[in-house]
Parts: structure tokens; C-alpha cells; sequence
């Protein structure tokens, strides 16, 4: 719900400040006073093209626009927000534009600045207008599927139509990949089956060049490592190395009378630890010199395995590291090559069973589709009589699709057409030549889909434009019983269009300035007579205001609508 707009510094409007209501809020005054501009100001707010510098009240040197709704917890609008980091502040959501004297714009959104786009996108879901040129909204063919789906109750049944098809694409990919790979292994099969044989016999391990050279590195220096490990043998164990003087040291010490042991008792401790550390140390020469006992050739074959591998690296363009895994992967190509006509086989019966499981729950939906056409056919045929546009056929066109063109949506492509002429054929919405009727048709269609869709803030710019009388009151009637699922905010010029408001504004200019008053009864009745009479406003026309103001808010059915015969009349709420 749209909860208040405030307009400072655009064309003639220094500020403006409305509270609206749930339901009907209408908006009156005189040609020129600025109701169009508050509209306009209020698209703005909502990501509309900004009004450049023409749009600033003069003198001044920035304007702006603020419109606040109220977001009801789970409406459509929260998973955009939530992308895009937008939540909305305790069910609050703020949209924000500021033009400045450049002509620029700066757009924000909770007053986070965003892209004009996104704030274009966040509008659009909260905000839906229908004015003398309108082309969006219901008259956008790209919405017509979605709204068919939500006038049956499909929407479940259209869900599961795109998962479907989701399964059903995701089954033709995999089989294309398999034929495709069964294709390029296939003009590689003598290249594969050299490759895979002769990695076969290399037999390359993960690991084994960087061991290689280690080894190979041991080994070219052993006679000199052999050397240096002798050498130091001698020093540890050998005669007059330093074991045996470490033993001879610890018995010349173990001897010593008490009192001189006692006296040297750290001594013999160090001793004994030292020659500890001693003997590791000859175990660890010997393990070494044990190594070095080298079989004769060893080197030789450590080089030309390395060399072979690098050989083997170089031919196929890869690390050595790679040629394991290469080996692994050209058997994979073959076995795929082997088993390429099971797995195409199998693949293919995939994309059979999601195809036909596609097929089946979009069938259904497409009778689904049918059944509704003609069902929303009768119900705006029964809204277009009152409103002057009994001349007016609508049809809700079912295009089948080829089969290449079907997607998610199902089997054929949804479009509302009508024909405004009697005899002319069948052409998109937005061919209606007066802006009136394209309004009343958005009127009629709305009605007729009151209860499909999300809730969104509805705009009517003078829906009533060149009409009296019985149609007004059929349009008040319509509009009334719209605003009961659905806020709208109407700018009208017919008295009883007016009198079935919730809240009444009148808009007046006083000198170069628009001024915006929420109305009280009596300023209602004032109002209404003023439109009803002109500039002199009679105690008759008072009359009449009061008259229509209580006959707008009894609850009485609606007028107009077209009875099928032998039927009684269906309402949709």
C-alpha cells in the first residue's frame, strides 16, 4: 500500500504532502490545477523518466520525490529487495528521487542511492499506472501468460511445467555431450590407442621424477659422500677415535675413591650421556655407509628412466607430473569410444522420458489455459458493456508455439487482443485509439482479474475522460469494487466517480503554486457540488452531492454488469 507521497520544488508544486488511505483515493480539481503532476511526481519516485530541468518549480535548484509504502510481510517484492540488499525497515520502503537544474537524477531506496534501473524495477512491482498513453502493465504482452495462469489458479501447475522443461533441457545437454565427445574421441581413435598403450608400458607414477632426481643426485656423489662418511668413522669409532676415549675417560673416573667420585659426579654424568650420543652416532654412519653399497649400473638405469619420462613429456606437450593422469584420461576416452553407443542409447531414452514428462503436465496446462480464455473472454465482455465499449470484442489469443520455441511457459505464447470496431480485426491492447478507452479497458480487465496476482498500488489518470452519466456511474461502481482488494489512486473529473472515493483531495492552484487538501465531509460535498454545477455551486447541486455521496457508500450491488440469461448475476470480488 502507498502510504504518503511528498512533492517539494516540481513545476508548480513548492511541497505537497499526502496521506493516502487503503481502498479509492480520488484526486479532483481544476484543468491545470496539477493533479497530473503529482502522478507524475509520483512515477518519478518510482524509477519513471526523470523531468529534467524543465521539471523544477522555478528558482530553484533541486526537487524531489518521496513515496513511502507499506510492504505486507511475503509480497513479491521482498525477494528483489533481498537480492539486491534492500529490506525493507519494519515493513517501511522509501523510494526517493531527487532531480536537480542539470536535468539529472539521483534515485534512492531506503535511502541506500541505487541505479535508476533497479529503482524502475522495485516501482514497477509496487506501482502500476494507466494513463491516456499507457503501454505497460496489462498491456504488455510478456505479462498476458503469467496472468492467464493466476486467473485459472495455475500458478502451481505452471511452476511444475518449468521444472519440467528444466529436466528435459538438462537431458538433451548431457546427451549432446556424450555424442559430441563419442564424435571428437572417435577421429582420435588409432592417436588414443598409440597414446594409452605406450603410457601403459612407460607406466609413469605420480611422484617419481622428483625421486628420481634425488636418487640420481645421491648417486653421482656417493663416491665422494662415501669418502667423507669413512672419515668421519674414524673420528667416532676408530682407534684412538673419540668412543674409545670416552670409555677410557668414564673408567679412569669410575675408579676414583668416593670422595672423588662424588666430587666428579657431574663429570661421569656428562661422560656417560656423551658416549650415549657417541654410539647413536656410529649407528647412524653405518646406516649410511650400508646405503652407499651401491649395485653397480644403479646410476645408469636412475638416467635413462628419467630420461624416458622426459622424453614421454615432451611428445605429449605435458609435465612429467601430467603423464600419469594423461594415462588415466586417454583409457577414459577410450572406454567412452567402447561404451559410446550404450551411453547414447541410454542418454537418448533420458531425454525421451523428461520429454514426454514435459510434455504431459504442459498439455494439461494448455487445456488449463483454454478453459480460462474463454472464461476471462466472458468476464471482461460482461465489464465492457456498462463502460461504453459494448462494440469492443476481447479475446484472450492461444498461439501455439514450434517446437523449438517451446520453454518454460509451456506450449504456446498468451496475448490479449481486442477489436474496437465492429467488423475490424483483433490487434495488441495498446492499438485502442483513445486514451479513455484504454483505460477503461485496463479498468475492465482489472476487475476481471481482481483475484489473480499479487496486490499492486493501482493509478487511473482520468479513466472517465469524455464519459457521463450511466458509465461514470459504472466506472465509480467498478473502481469501488476493485479498491476493495486493490489501493487506486484515480484523477477524475466525474462527480460520481468521485463520491465513491475513501479519501477525497482536491488539488487548486493559488496564484503559481498547487496546493493539496485532504477533504472533510462537508469540503466533499462542497467538491462534488462544484463539479456537478461549475463555478456557481447551487443548494440543488449541494443536494445532489449529498445524494450521490450516499448512494456511493450504501452497500447496494454493482449496476450494470450483464446478466446471462436465466442466470444470476456473478460478482468476481
Amino acid at each position: 500500500m502507498l502510504a504518503s507521497l511528498t512533492v517539494r520544488d516540481i513545476v508548480l508544486i513548492e511541497k505537497a504532502e499526502l496521506e493516502f488511505a487503503p481502498g479509492l483515493n480520488v484526486l479532483t480539481g481544476e484543468t491545470g490545477a496539477g493533479k497530473s503532476i503529482l502522478l507524475d511526481a509520483l512515477g518519478l519516485a518510482a524509477g519513471g523518466r526523470g523531468t529534467g530541468r524543465a521539471g523544477l518549480r522555478p528558482g530553484t535548484a533541486q526537487g524531489s520525490a518521496v513515496a513511502v509504502f507499506q510492504i505486507a510481510r511475503g509480497h513479491r517484492i521482498q525477494t528483489l529487495l533481498d537480492e539486491n540488499g534492500l529490506a525493507p525497515e519494519e515493513g517501511a520502503l522509501i523510494l526517493r528521487r531527487v532531480v536537480s537544474a542539470d536535468g539529472r537524477t539521483r534515485a534512492y531506496v531506503n535511502d541506500q542511492a541505487v541505479g535508476v534501473a533497479l529503482a524502475r524495477d522495485v516501482g514497477g512491482t509496487l506501482l502500476e499506472v494507466h494513463g491516456q498513453t499507457d503501454d505497460r502493465g496489462l498491456f504488455d504482452a510478456n505479462t498476458h501468460r503469467a496472468l492467464l495462469d493466476a486467473f485459472a489458479g495455475e500458478e502451481p501447475l505452471a511452476a511444475k511445467v518449468a521444472a519440467h522443461h528444466g529436466e528435459f533441457s538438462a537431458a538433451v545437454r548431457r546427451r549432446d555431450e556424450i555424442i559430441k565427445a563419442r564424435e571428437n574421441a572417435a577421429a582420435e581413435i588409432d592417436y588414443l590407442s598409440y597414446a594409452a598403450r605406450e603410457l601403459r608400458d612407460l607406466g609413469p607414477e605420480e611422484g617419481e621424477e622428483e625421486r628420481l632426481v634425488t636418487e640420481r643426485a645421491f648417486l653421482t656423489n656417493a663416491g665422494r659422500i662415501a669418502d667423507d662418511i669413512n672419515a668421519a668413522a674414524e673420528f667416532v669409532y676408530g682407534d684412538g677415535g673419540a668412543e674409545l676415549s670416552l670409555v677410557s675417560a668414564l673408567r679412569r673416573v669410575s675408579r676414583m675413591n668416593p670422595e672423588g667420585r662424588q666430587a666428579a659426579s657431574g663429570v661421569e654424568s656428562a661422560l656417560e650421556a656423551a658416549l650415549i650420543h657417541t654410539q647413536e652416532a656410529r649407528v647412524a654412519l653405518d646406516a649410511v655407509a650400508s646405503r652407499l653399497k651401491i649395485k653397480p649400473g644403479r646410476l645408469e638405469v636412475v638416467e635413462e628412466r628419467l630420461f624416458a619420462l622426459r622424453a614421454a613429456a615432451r611428445k605429449f606437450n605435458v609435465p612429467i607430473m601430467r603423464l600419469a593422469g594423461l594415462a588415466a584420461e586417454f583409457q577414459s576416452k577410450l572406454a567412452l569410444l567402447d561404451a559410446g553407443e550404450n551411453g547414447i542409447k541410454t542418454a537418448e531414452q533420458d531425454v525421451l522420458r523428461k520429454r514426454e514428462a514435459f510434455l504431459g503436465v504442459a498439455k494439461t496446462l494448455s487445456i488449463a489455459r483454454t478453459t480460462a480464455a474463454k472464461a476471462l473472454e466472458i468476464a471482461v465482455a460482461r465489464e465492457l458493456e456498462p463502460l461504453k465499449m459494448g462494440s469492443a470484442k476481447f479475446r484472450v489469443a492461444l498461439h501455439p508455439l514450434a517446437e523449438g520455441d517451446v520453454g518454460p511457459g509451456g506450449l504456446e505464447r498468451v496475448s490479449f487482443e481486442v477489436a474496437t470496431v465492429e467488423g475490424a480485426g483483433f490487434g495488441p491492447l495498446g492499438r485502442i485509439a483513445s486514451g479513455g478507452e484504454l483505460s477503461r479497458f485496463a479498468l475492465a480487465l482489472k476487475v476481471a482479474l481482481a483475484e489473480a496476482g499479487p496486490p499492486a498500488v493501482l493509478v487511473f489518470d482520468e479513466i472517465d475522460r469524455g464519459v457521463g452519466g450511466a458509465v461514470a456511474d459504472a466506472v465509480g461502481e467498478r473502481l469501488q469494487r476493485l479498491a476493495k482488494s486493490t489501493q487506486i489512486l484515480l484523477v477524475t473529473h466525474s462527480p460520481q466517480v468521485a463520491a465513491r472515493g475513501a479519501v477525497h483531495f482536491r488539488i487548486s492552484r493559488r496564484g503559481d503554486a498547487t496546493r493539496v487538501e485532504r477533504l472533510t465531509p462537508e469540503e466533499r460535498v462542497e467538491e462534488i457540488a462544484r463539479m456537478l454545477s461549475g463555478a456557481a455551486v447551487t443548494e440543488e447541486a449541494r443536494a445532489a452531492a449529498r445524494r450521490l455521496l450516499a448512494e456511493a457508500q450504501s452497500p447496494e450491488p454493482v449496476r450494470g454488469a450483464a446478466k446471462e440469461p436465466g442466470k444470476k448475476k456473478r460478482v468476481r470480488a
